[in-house]
């Protein structure tokens, strides 16, 4: 004979509910994990670049299956001449001491103008050189958004530059100032004269399509631009 459970202890011998599976909340919960691991180690090659060369880029590697000869050698900052960083950074990004990653003044001038371009900072193709791809997907300039704010938390102004000046490509399959001197001119980093650097830093950011070969408009408007930044002292951060 069964005994009769008391009301109010009926809830103890029932059957525990089963749990539904919820396909996007694993979804979701699986997107978090996984964002969280690539945003942890994303930060651990800013900081881990911070401090050591990046031996490759991709950019590099894929140009070393488009040329049979990829010329690189890194060369340190001081032993590049100075008026080779004050003209990049005419040609490029003449706030460059001033902004955190992002030229919200040349921004804002781009879209006033209407232009599709043109705003992108030496931090921001530090991080797209280096730790990224080339092209114009949405995914690229995703991570490219989130990447250049840390490494400018991370390394100095004059790390930026030096490593903007190893993997910058300064002609087909030629990367990096010692290359671009050795090349273009037969001379070394540090012994690039005003003119010479500014017709290199003339060929930015179309090095297929430029050449500093002969002077040019854009080459004489780098040299003048890189005299006025030392002139008024908008090297500091690198100096």
């Amino acid at each position: 004979m069964h005994r009769a459970v008391p009301p109010d202890h009926a809830d103890e011998f029932a059957p525990a509910p089963r749990r539904r599976f919820r396909p996007l909340r694993w979804m979701g919960r699986w997107l978090r994990f996984l964002l969280l691991r690539v945003l942890i180690a994303a930060f651990g090659l800013v900081v881990m670049f911070a401090l050591i060369n990046p031996p490759t880029t991709l950019t590099i590697l894929q140009a070393s299956r488009d040329y049979p000869i990829v010329q690189r050698k890194w060369t340190r900052m001081q032993d590049i001449a100075p008026v080779m960083a004050r003209s990049v950074v005419a040609a490029e990004d003449a706030n460059f001491c001033r902004h955190w990653g992002f030229d919200m003044v040349e921004i804002r001038r781009v879209i006033a103008s209407g232009r599709s371009g043109g705003a992108s900072t030496i931090t921001q193709q530090v991080v797209k050189n280096t730790y990224l791809w080339q092209g114009r997907s949405w995914v690229r300039k995703a991570a490219e958004a989130v990447l250049t704010p840390a490494v400018e938390a991370v390394w100095t102004k004059r790390r930026i530059l030096e490593v903007y000046l190893n993997v910058a490509e300064f002609g087909p399959g030629v990367f990096g100032i010692h290359a671009a001197a050795a090349h273009h001119f037969d001379t070394t980093p540090d012994a690039l004269t005003p003119t010479q650097a500014a017709r290199l830093a003339a060929v930015l950011p179309s090095p297929k399509k430029r050449s500093p070969a002969a002077a040019s408009k854009r080459s004489r408007s780098i040299a003048d631009g890189a005299a006025t930044i030392a002139r008024d002292g908008r090297d500091g951060c690198f100096r």
